[in-house]
């Protein structure tokens, strides 16, 4: 026997097959475990790059969509805006519209009311017109009651007129016949007005050349205060629209229109308004 036989071995035994088989298999499993437990992890731990990668995209969408929104709202408040000046415009035309039929109405009525005046105007001189024609009516038939004295000395206040008052009487009597045109002044042809300024022009006095003006030019006297010469007016003075001269023995001569011409005519003819004296 060998001095060392007693003495344990100190190398290690061998292993066997099978042990270490079943050492490689477990080392293999445990490695596969670590590659499936790596790859997972690796996968997981790609997930935040994935959704930091498309974080910019949701972010574009949603201020596209923020921006269309604003737009919209901007749109409809233009909309509203523009709604809201076409009502008040058509609330201002509204009232601007009734303001003006208000005004409408009170000129109407004033139009109406001043009609009424001027009408009753009218009549209250038509009376008076017939108070003086009666008047005169009265005065004729007295002056024909008293026989041929009155008579006479009618025919008197005629003939007799003398200075300015016959050249003025002569002047007009002459020109019965002769033509009515507007604007005429003769001596063919006269108009009112251009008829009893010619007549005033053979005395020497300077009339104004339209019956308005010609119903002022003198000193006012009653229609049965006449005398051969007074300038005839029909209207108001200052306002007349005819006028002719009193040639004595209760008639006139004047140019009354276009159809008669220049005529010689009873004051109850066309009674005249008033009476101006010049002469």
């Amino acid at each position: 026997m060998s001095h060392t036989a007693h003495i344990r071995s100190h190398r290690k035994p061998r292993r066997s097959a099978s042990t270490i088989a079943m050492r490689t298999g477990v080392a293999g499993g445990v490695l596969s475990t670590l590659a499936v437990a790596g790859a997972s992890g690796a996968a997981h731990a790609a997930e935040p790059v994935t959704q930091t990668l498309e974080l910019p995209t949701l972010t574009a969408d949603l201020a596209a969509q923020v921006a269309q929104s604003a737009d919209v709202t901007q749109q409809a408040a233009a909309s509203y805006q523009l709604q809201a000046e076409r009502d008040a415009a058509a609330a201002k035309a509204a009232k601007q519209a009734k303001a003006d039929l208000a005004e409408a109405k009170k000129k109407a009525a004033e139009a109406k009311k001043k009609a009424e005046e001027a009408a009753r105007k009218e009549a209250a001189e038509r009376a008076s017109r017939a108070a003086e024609r009666t008047t005169l009516s009265a005065s004729s038939d007295t002056g024909s009651s008293t026989g041929t004295g009155s008579s006479t000395s009618t025919s008197t206040s005629t003939s007799t007129a003398t200075g300015s008052a016959a050249a003025v009487v002569s002047f007009v009597q002459a020109q019965v016949g002769k033509a009515y045109v507007s604007g005429a002044t003769g001596p063919s042809a006269y108009d009112c007005s251009g008829l009893v300024q010619a007549a005033f022009k053979q005395v020497g006095i300077s009339l104004p050349r339209v019956s308005q003006a010609q119903s002022t030019a003198g000193t006012q006297v009653g229609l049965d205060n006449l005398q051969p010469g007074d300038i005839l007016y029909w209207g108001g003075a200052g306002s007349a629209y005819h006028v002719g001269v009193y040639v004595g023995g209760g008639m006139f001569v004047g140019a009354q229109n276009s159809s008669t011409g220049v005529v010689e005519r009873p004051l109850s003819y066309d009674p005249p308004s008033g009476a101006v004296r010049v002469l």
